[in-house]
């Protein structure tokens, strides 16, 4: 018995691999050494945030997918802040610093939010171009999960758990 093959299901394990780079795993790959600028105008460095379990979320005023999971963002943020958690709200260059202090303000954002003036620190995190983007990072600073997209949040809580047990 001879059995063909459709052109696009060799492609498959290809298309597979690509997606699971894009929202998997980082292995050991290291956060980059980078300074957050804030918005109440102070700076924050990952050397400060060493040791603490981090989400650094990129994110847009105009992005419709940002601004529907900032409650979660929000929620998951008080959830795990007592036992060394951080998250830094990273919006993208684009976005017009007066809109995001005013959504900082209006939804009462619990967590550092940055200001990516100029590219850098998007670039500095992979190039990132989509929103939301978010990256885990555990305690030793290492990225050990990258979502593109929405987290599955009950997934992010039992990841957090682990990383904060």
């Amino acid at each position: 018995m001879h059995v063909r093959l459709r052109p696009w299901l060799l492609a498959a394990p290809w298309w597979a691999a690509w997606a699971g780079a894009l929202t998997g795993c980082a292995g050991a790959e290291r956060a980059p050494a980078s300074t957050f600028h804030l918005l109440d105008g102070r700076t924050l460095t990952m050397a400060e945030l060493q040791g603490k379990v981090l989400l650094v979320n990129f994110w847009a005023t105009t992005c419709a997918s940002c601004v529907k999971e900032m409650p979660q963002l929000v929620q998951t943020h008080q959830r795990f802040a007592a036992r060394g958690f951080e998250t830094v709200a990273v919006a993208m260059s684009y976005d017009p610093p007066e809109w995001v202090a005013n959504f900082t303000r209006t939804r009462q954002l619990p967590f550092q939010v940055a200001l990516d003036r100029d590219g850098e620190l998007a670039r500095a995190w992979g190039d990132v171009k989509l929103t939301p983007t978010t990256f885990i990072v555990d305690r030793q600073g290492r990225i050990v999960k990258r979502y593109v997209g929405p987290p599955d949040f009950d997934a992010l809580a039992s990841l957090l758990d682990k990383l904060l047990g």
